[in-house]
């Protein structure tokens, strides 16, 4: 049975292949656009499809943060609409709400931006952050720098400078 994920990774893989050389980091950073993908595993990807490790970490780490910026600005507006407009009654807090809540005020911003890219998609963490009432520009910030992060260790991780013992 084919996995859908697997699926689109191998098929961004195969696109940065057969893509001319200049286009190959905009394939990348489209990858890091998708969440669960994102910077780290887009940056993977166009190491693996060839590309100069630097190069596809900077592609894939750049398409995941305009991703993220898009949906920073989006939730932004929404929650300014929301709140403006008096906001709906109270709802129940579902569990993953919950969850991030404690996190949240466990972490705060920075490590639940950090930390966030082990359990959820960078997307999904910075719209959480932005619902919650977390200025923009700091959810930018934190979001920008656990990016670079990420995507940084695993491309070192990849090719081979950093290695880990088990």
């Amino acid at each position: 049975m084919s996995n859908p994920f697997s699926d689109l990774v191998l098929g961004f893989q195969d696109l940065v292949t057969q893509m001319p050389d200049l286009l190959r980091p905009v394939i990348v950073a489209l990858a890091g656009a998708v969440p669960f993908i994102e910077g780290e595993g887009a940056a993977a990807i166009g190491i693996v499809g060839g590309i100069h490790p630097a190069v596809a970490a900077v592609a894939g780490a750049i398409g995941n943060f305009l991703c993220v910026a898009v949906v920073v600005l989006v939730a932004s507006r929404v929650r300014t609409a929301v709140t403006t407009r008096g906001g709906a009654a109270e709802k129940p807090k579902a569990a993953r709400n919950e969850k991030f809540q404690k996190a949240y005020h466990r972490y705060g911003t920075p490590g639940v931006s950090l930390l966030g890219p082990l359990l959820l998609p960078t997307q999904f963490t910075a719209a959480a952050l932005t619902a919650t009432g977390v200025p923009p520009r700091r959810v930018l910030a934190w979001q920008g720098a656990a990016i670079i992060l990420w995507t940084t260790l695993i491309t070192l991780f990849i090719t081979g400078v950093l290695y880990i013992a088990l």
